[in-house]
């Protein structure tokens, strides 16, 4: 049997008996004889013989063959048949005659090896079950009929191997030891149900796709209930032929018993109808027994029902009362443990309201440690600076200012603010000694100026006049510093160099 790719539809009944991948992959093998006179069975050896002894002899089929070629082996067979054969595949007249013409110039391989071709069909023709031509063309598709094949076999080959082969095969064929196949493609098929010599189709659907387990095809027993279940192909088309040895299929058989069926003359079910019909036929008899069953199983309930009601009542009481007695004890430990419940739960309480009381004492005292060591921090800060220089309310301002710097970068800051304080004093003693130098010359040149127009000679005067030039001499350094607080001239050097070194707006 050759794997059809084609797609078949397939139903949630079919995937859950596991035939999903068998129904996908679907194709039909038939075997028939390869010349008159193979006996594939006793029942059908005689029929076999007439038609194709008919075709042979003379004469009412005229198969297109080009005869009398040395390199070809020439063969005819009876390709395939209407009617349910024992394999359960149904070929329905309409069916089979839509596709009469598609064996032609298909090919011809040894044991459906598609790899191993050893020929091909030549031609087809439609005779019917006497041996006799059917008219092709006839719009009359008739009831019964086989499908009639001539094809080939190439004899010569270039391969010597090859060419033994072909010999051999063609001396086996004589002698009635190989079978031709048939291989048919089909996109979808029904089911055909026979009983009492009467045939009925129906559809395949999700609501009908059960049967397909009960197909020979796919590993049925070809029954259901009291009917014999077949496939009825559908849209089929024939691809080809294989040479072979015995059946890819133990139950694929040919010619014999291929009995008569014909879907127009065959009533046309749904699943529902055949259910019904079903019921129908065996209503009455199922009815009156299940009818009688009733009554009798009713009748035994009453009989039980007293029985253990007279017979249990005792013990369903004492198990009532100790059911009782051990939902009180269970009760009273409910309501010890919901009693011991309340007073965990308001221990709980109590000491979540404790830890909350001591988280919020811990969280103000954290707090005024922290105010404690700012505090002590910036006081720290303050008398570092007052020792660098800074008034007291300047200091305070200054700290303030810089609140947001390190111990470290503050510390840092102080110690270099020192040095440049220390050095600036120094450089401004200088240039103020030197100033008072210069004015104590001054007035002792202007004095001595007038000393001598006033001609005083007296040592002493001179002395009083030297002591009264200090007094001028201070207020000129006095007004060459300039009037500016020095302690303000301290703060802001301070600030223009705290802010330059941190890249801060200077602060005066």
């Amino acid at each position: 049997m050759e794997n059809s790719t084609m797609n078949i539809p397939v139903y949630q009944s079919e995937i859950n008996d596991g035939l999903a991948e068998q129904i996908q992959n679907n194709s039909v093998a038939c075997l028939a004889a390869a010349e008159a006179d193979v006996k594939p069975s006793p029942e059908a050896v005689e029929k076999l013989q007439k038609i194709l002894a008919f075709n042979r002899d003379g004469c009412d089929v005229a198969l297109a063959e080009n005869k009398e070629q040395i390199d070809l082996f020439y063969l005819k067979s009876i390709l395939v048949s209407t009617g349910w054969n024992k394999n359960d595949d149904v070929f329905d007249p309409k069916e089979l005659w839509d596709a009469r013409n598609t064996p032609e110039d298909k090919p011809f391989n040894f044991m459906h090896d598609e790899k191993d071709i050893i020929g091909h069909i030549t031609a087809n023709e439609v005779v019917d079950f006497e041996g006799k031509r059917l008219d092709p063309e006839s719009s009359e598709v008739p009831s019964q009929f086989n499908i009639l094949t001539s094809a080939v076999i190439y004899t010569e080959w270039s391969d010597p191997e090859q060419r033994e082969r072909m010999k051999q095969i063609v001396a086996e064929i004589e002698e009635n030891k190989w079978f031709v196949s048939m291989e048919c493609l089909f996109p979808n098929f029904d089911y055909a149900l026979a009983k009492d010599g009467e045939t009925k189709v129906i559809a395949r659907n999700e609501a009908s796709a059960f049967l397909t387990k009960h197909l020979r095809s796919y590993g049925g027993d070809g029954k259901y209930e009291d009917y014999q279940v077949g496939r009825l192909l559908r849209n089929l088309s024939f691809s080809g032929k294989g040479l072979v040895s015995k059946p890819a299929n133990p139950r694929s058989i040919i010619l014999e018993g291929n009995d008569f069926f014909d879907e127009s003359q065959s009533k046309v079910l749904s699943l529902s109808s055949l259910k019904e019909k079903k019921m129908s036929d065996n209503q009455e008899s199922q009815v009156a027994d299940l009818r009688a069953e009733l009554a009798e199983a009713k009748a035994a309930n009453e009989a039980l029902k007293e029985k253990v009601v007279a017979e249990q009542q005792a013990e369903f009481e004492a198990q009532i009362q100790t059911l009782e007695a051990t939902i009180a004890e269970l009760q009273g430990k409910i309501a010890e443990q919901a009693s011991a419940h309340e007073a965990v739960a308001e221990s709980l309480k109590q000491a979540e309201e404790a830890i909350a009381l001591k988280d919020e004492d811990m969280k103000k005292k954290m707090e005024e440690l922290r105010e404690m060591k700012k505090k002590e921090a910036m006081m720290k800060r303050k008398a570092e600076l007052e020792e660098a220089g800074f008034d007291a309310e300047e200091a305070t301002a200054t700290v303030s200012e810089f609140e947001g710097l390190d111990d470290e970068t503050f510390a840092k800051i102080v110690a270099m603010m020192k040095k440049k304080v220390a050095v600036k004093h120094e450089e401004d003693k200088e240039k103020a000694l030197k100033e008072e130098k210069a004015l104590k010359e001054k007035a002792l040149k202007e004095k001595a100026s007038e000393q001598a127009e006033e001609e005083v000679d007296s040592a002493e005067a001179s002395e009083e006049i030297l002591e009264n030039a200090e007094v001028p001499s201070e207020v000129a350094v006095a007004e060459a510093m300039g009037e500016e607080d020095p302690a303000q001239n301290l703060r802001s050097v301070a600030s223009e160099w705290i802010g330059s070194v941190l890249g801060q707006p200077e602060n005066n």
